[in-house]
């Protein structure tokens, strides 16, 4: 064939895809096993959530069917499980006792509905806008609920309405208990809190239906009197049609929204959690909703529970290998097999059994990492005010205050400045001298008392230095700076205004405030030592140049910010580069990857590349590219990590540390030149942070 007939010949077709029979077959032993293993997961689960909703028991199994089925197939996270979750207990126990079953399962359809018009309103990374503090209180205080009403089915006896009755009533309920369901319950619980510590090979199998199981055998092989679960009927009995509710639309309406909000939320935090535990697809959240709201509207037509993304169950699929939506949609499968065809398995398993099996997982909600990271981040009043609130008013109340208090909180963190004004040198004594003002977040018009009664306790007559680290200043609280600063400088003293964050006075006086003005002014390079953190005060401050327009002269606070580290790059112009604060906070404490370079190296190299006859060759080009980061860094096993002391060092690192002492030496010169310089009066550094 000529170069002529192959230019005119048509381009190739390209290659063919696997089929989806192909996909299928290729993934089926994967999906297969692992949709049984959630199967055998699911079940009691089902069962137990139905009870504990006051609903059906057949309920629990139809929202299971409908779950695996419908939002698995049309879902967009291919590899969450959904069905009945222990989140809506509390929340279809009070719109049963209210409104009744049938007309529960309208409200259910109509908040399916209100999810698909969220899915395709493209608005379902809004619902993820809601503090991880509040949603884990939730879930905490949903799981206490479930604990109390369990505990009186565990003792022989029946669950109340309301919190508050199950904790008043548990004395005469412990003293009337029946001592085979005690018998029953302990049984499972002590096996589902022991079941992590079984060999592996029996920890394949799922925890809550072994518990069921051995519970179910004691129960018909030892003489004990239990009560057992009872159905009205077949898995076809159980399926009806919803019901209108009768009663006050506000109430209606309130339930409606209340469903769609926690079925959504936690479907969505289910699906980023699954997420992150395998490398395939990732979840498309507007399709998840649309799948869970089509789950929830045919859920609730033939008389199911709502559905919602289950995290016990979608943690259990992946663990067990599965590779695509079939696992999913198969485990529907296999329950609808299950109800269809083994009712009478079921109505052996022991009330007792489903209750110790609901204890535990209310337990499990309950979790102390979060309330440790709540302590942690200064979110223990949000938490505790939000699981008081679901445990004793309602859920959606419960859940609102705790959102109130969190946007308070961030509020007054984001509109609350950090100030301080304190003397430099210990001139505090002589009523005059140096002092330094830091103002750092955002200056509002609320800030007002607080800052007025700052300046107040500057003496008259001092040298103060306003460092102004700011990102939003509005009018009042410049024009409060600005009298401050005349009236101060009428009095003999003098200030000067140092603008180190994104806003400076200039861009306030005649112009509207703005968030974020311009680009933060260069900040001068300091000899890093490590007693910087705890004398930089006292040392950096005293004596400094005055600052010009340029930037040059200015020094941040020490104990916030890390000097700037600008390199002389031979083909261009040096870009300024800002070290991590860790530098600062913990001197002595081995770093991250992205932080292994010590200040003093920083230094070292920066004043070797600016002297005659600077860094030459390759390893001398490569100690002087410095960088904080990112991918350009070269060479970084000759430097010292920090927190790693030569003496001490056993890597490859520290022996080459050791041997790297010209570098070590060079930088000490360095410092004492800076120090001689600045001694006596001559600016060392200009404001790119270079040397010379």
């Amino acid at each position: 064939m000529s170069i002529l007939e192959n230019e005119k010949a048509p381009p190739s077709a390209a290659v063919p895809g696997p089929t989806l029979g192909e996909r299928l077959r290729r993934n089926a032993r994967y999906d297969v096993p692992a949709s049984l293993v959630v199967f055998l997961v699911a079940l009691p689960l089902s069962l137990g959530i139905a009870i504990a909703s006051d609903a059906p028991v057949m309920a629990g199994l139809i929202a299971a069917i409908v779950g695996g089925v419908v939002a698995g197939s049309i879902g967009g996270s291919p590899l969450q499980v959904s069905g009945p979750a222990a989140g809506l207990t509390v929340v279809v126990a009070e719109l049963v006792g209210t409104f009744g079953w049938r007309a529960t399962c309208a409200i259910t359809v109509a908040a399916g509905f209100l999810q698909i018009i969220f899915g395709l309103s493209r608005i379902a990374r809004a619902a993820l806008a809601i503090a991880p503090v509040v949603v884990h209180a939730m879930l905490a205080g949903i799981g206490i609920t479930i604990a109390l009403q369990q505990i009186h089915v565990l003792l022989g006896g029946g669950s109340h309405s309301s919190t508050w009755a199950n904790i008043t009533q548990l004395p005469s309920q412990l003293a009337s208990a029946r001592y085979g369901e005690v018998l029953i319950g302990s049984a499972v619980i002590a096996i589902l809190l022991l079941w992590k510590r079984v060999p592996p090979k029996f920890g394949m199998l799922p925890g809550p239906l072994v518990a069921v199981a051995v519970a179910t055998l004691a129960s018909l092989v030892l003489p004990l009197d239990v009560d057992r679960i009872t159905l009205d009927g077949s898995l076809f009995d159980a399926l009806s049609l919803p019901a209108m509710p009768q009663g006050p639309w506000l109430a209606v309406a309130t339930g409606v929204l209340t469903v769609a909000l926690i079925a959504s939320v936690e479907s969505l935090l289910s699906a980023v959690a699954v997420d992150k535990m395998h490398g395939g697809e990732r979840t498309e959240f507007n399709r998840e909703l649309v799948g869970q709201g089509s789950a929830n509207m045919v859920s609730g037509l033939i008389g199911g529970l709502p559905v919602t993304g289950v995290i016990v169950r979608s943690s259990t699929n992946v663990a067990a290998g599965a590779r695509t939506r079939a696992s999913a949609v198969l485990h529907g499968v296999w329950i609808l097999v299950f109800a269809a065809l083994l009712t009478a398995l079921v109505q052996q398993i022991p009330m007792a059994a489903l209750a110790g099996l609901l204890i535990v997982i209310g337990i499990q909600l309950v979790k102390l990492a979060d309330l440790r990271t709540a302590r942690r981040t200064g979110d223990l009043w949000v938490y505790g005010v939000t699981v008081a609130g679901v445990v004793f008013l309602n859920l959606l109340e419960g859940v609102l205050l705790g959102l109130a208090l969190a946007v308070i909180l961030l509020l007054w963190r984001v509109i609350h400045p950090r100030m301080r004004a304190e003397p430099i040198g210990g001139s505090e004594s002589e009523g005059s001298g140096r002092w330094r003002v830091t103002v750092e977040g955002s200056c509002s018009f609320l800030s007002m008392p607080a800052l007025t009664g700052l300046l107040a306790k500057v003496p008259d007559g001092a040298h103060v230095t306003v460092e102004l680290a700011v990102d939003f200043l509005d009018h009042a609280m410049f024009e409060a700076i600005d009298e401050w600063k005349r009236h101060h400088e009428r009095s003999g003293g003098i200030v000067v205004i140092d603008a180190l964050g994104t806003v400076d006075m200039d861009s306030v006086g005649d112009a509207p405030p703005q968030r974020g003005v311009g680009v933060a002014s260069a900040r001068r390079f300091a000899p890093w030592k490590s007693w910087q953190p705890r004398h930089s005060r006292r040392r950096l401050h005293a004596g400094r140049p005055a600052p010009t327009a340029g930037g040059s002269g200015r020094i941040p606070p020490a104990q916030r910010r890390a000097p700037t580290v600008a390199p002389r790059r031979p083909e261009g112009r040096p870009e300024p580069r800002f070290a991590v604060p860790h530098l600062f906070r913990f001197p002595h404490r081995a770093q991250r990857d992205h932080q292994q370079r010590s200040g003093r190296s920083l230094h070292g190299a920066q004043c070797r590349q600016s002297r005659p006859g600077g860094p030459t060759g390759r390893v001398g080009r490569s100690r002087a590219d410095v960088r904080i980061g990112g991918t350009e860094r070269q060479l970084r096993h000759r430097v010292r990590p920090l927190g790693v002391r030569r003496h001490e060092s056993r890597t490859r690192a520290g022996r080459t540390a050791r041997r790297s002492l010209p570098h070590r030496a060079g930088a000490r010169r360095a410092v004492a030149d800076v120090r001689a310089a600045e001694s006596q009066g001559v600016p060392q550094w200009s404001s790119g942070g270079t040397c010379g």
